[in-house]
């Protein structure tokens, strides 16, 4: 199957999702209320959907039961005004359908599929592997492709067999093959969302859908902002938008520490609904909170636009 030049209409998820974090209490425990306030004031601010439960979400340290209420109590907060996209990706297939059924059960509207890690499956199995989810349960699906993570690339070719699903919808991809990328958007109608910040724009220009930002928790508006201005033609307005997001992209997910450890670490300098990062991580220096909220105000200071 081959596209024109357009993007997919309408978006599978919409085009500005954000990888939400996981508010716990100070004890640890999931702070249910906490995730209600945050994703309200993520919608509020401009984000189309929210991917819970994902990795930015401490999807590995979290319980099958903490996952499905989390759901439960995002689509209380924010009913019909946006999408929710629950990450239900694990190394074992049986298990991976099993948090599926249970994510719709919950009321998400979609899924996100991480390609198992550290077993590292060929390429048949590894479509063996989505297609038993896909089949499971009446949800959309976006793969997850993030081979620095999990050890397994899903290669280009597997890519565009899995397309013809009709539940294997999207792409989050986090390949860092600009090549691959454009040879999948040129052969299926897969939905692509750049899950790396720094690659927004760029993906965007080659046809991607949008994005699942990090990033985003903290500054709800700036990518969506990019994205409009681009779709505008302002194509000069949006490289500046990418490169003034730069002051926290780098300080927030390449500076050494998870995106979870510094987007809680500033959330919570902010006063907003953050609670501790669960072991085996490990909290942010206080220094390091300090110079995250130094960077913020600098950006936010330049663009009120984009404060929440």
């Amino acid at each position: 199957m081959t596209t024109d030049d357009h993007r997919p209409a309408p978006p599978p998820f919409g085009r500005a999702l954000c990888a939400m974090i996981t508010p716990f209490t100070d004890s640890g425990a999931l702070d249910l209320d906490g995730a209600q306030r945050l994703a309200d004031r993520l919608v509020a601010a401009g984000c189309d959907g929210l991917v819970l439960s994902g990795t930015t979400g401490e999807s590995p340290t979290t319980t099958d039961a903490e996952k499905s209420a989390l759901v439960t109590a995002v689509r209380e907060a924010v009913g019909d005004r946006a999408a929710l996209v629950a990450g239900v990706g694990t190394a074992d297939t049986r298990h991976t359908v099993e948090l599926a059924l249970a994510a719709e059960k919950a009321g998400a509207d979609g899924l996100l599929v991480v390609a198992p890690y550290y077993s590292r499956p060929p390429q048949d199995a590894l479509e063996a592997h989505f297609r038993e989810i896909a089949d499971a349960c009446g949800l959309p699906l976006a793969l997850y492709d993030i081979p620095g993570r999990t050890g397994t690339r899903i290669e280009p070719d597997t890519l565009v067999r899995l397309a013809g699903h009709p539940r294997i919808v999207a792409v989050k991809d986090c390949s860092y093959d600009l090549l691959g990328t454009q040879k999948v958007l040129s052969r299926t109608g897969l939905a692509y969302y750049a899950g790396c910040d720094e690659q927004i724009l760029a993906l965007y220009a080659l046809g991607a859908t949008g994005y699942v930002s990090t990033v985003a928790n903290v500054v709800p508006g700036l990518f969506r902002a990019l994205l409009d201005a681009f779709d505008a033609g302002d194509t000069t307005g949006a490289a500046r938008l990418q490169r003034r997001a730069l002051a926290l992209i780098e300080p927030m997910m390449a500076a050494g520490l998870p995106g979870t450890v510094t987007t809680k670490a500033l959330l919570g300098a902010l006063g907003l609904p953050s609670g501790p990062v669960r072991a085996p991580l490990r909290a942010a220096a206080r220094e390091t909170a300090d110079s995250l909220l130094a960077a913020y105000r600098g950006l936010t200071s330049e663009a009120a636009q984009f404060q929440a």
